[in-house]
């Protein structure tokens, strides 16, 4: 038995600057009633405010990484069994399928592609940047890096006047197809 058979799977869980990012503790609460440690790593946009970060560290029990470490320093997380990125927006998708690795979040879904971990993303992208053509370019390129994709939300407004829930959970599905 190796010591990663012994300790539970790690979940890297990458967040971006969007709105819903607020509930991303519903993503990590429904990691780990799944058996996952996990460790968020955000982009540096989504660090200023974006959700709490003082909540997301408690109910981790690690610190929100989101800069890249100093020679010397020891790695915070162990490496990852998988990747989810959640909401993962417009931006970080296409410098991601470009292989932009200028923020610690993008360097990570860059080398997690090499590590050949499981990844799942789910997109928040407004309907008017999903019709750009580099966007939809970009997710063909990611597919067929093996990227597993949930449905887009945009985030728009219903008829009904409310907003559509944000599928968290469906990030931890893909992983086990």
């Amino acid at each position: 038995m190796t010591e990663q058979d012994e300790r539970p799977p790690f979940l890297y869980v990458v967040v971006c600057a969007a709105g819903i990012a607020t509930d991303v503790g519903k993503l990590i609460t429904a990691a780990q009633e799944r058996r996952w440690q996990v460790g968020v790593i955000a982009t540096p946009l989504a660090m200023n405010g974006f959700f709490d970060a003082a909540a997301v560290e408690a109910q981790t029990g690690r610190p929100i990484r989101s800069a890249w470490r100093r020679p010397g320093d020891s790695r915070p997380f162990p490496e990852p069994d998988a990747v989810v990125v959640a909401p993962a927006t417009f931006n970080t998708i296409n410098k991601w399928a470009a292989g932009i690795a200028d923020t610690l979040a993008l360097g990570t879904l860059c080398e997690a592609y090499g590590l050949g971990v499981p990844i799942a993303a789910l997109p928040c992208v407004a309907d008017a940047l999903a019709a750009h053509p580099a966007y939809q370019d970009s997710l063909i390129r990611l597919r067929g890096m093996g990227v597993r994709f949930g449905d887009p939300y945009s985030g728009e407004v219903g008829e009904d006047g409310g907003r559509p829930a944000f599928g968290w959970e469906r990030a931890l599905d893909l992983l086990d197809r």
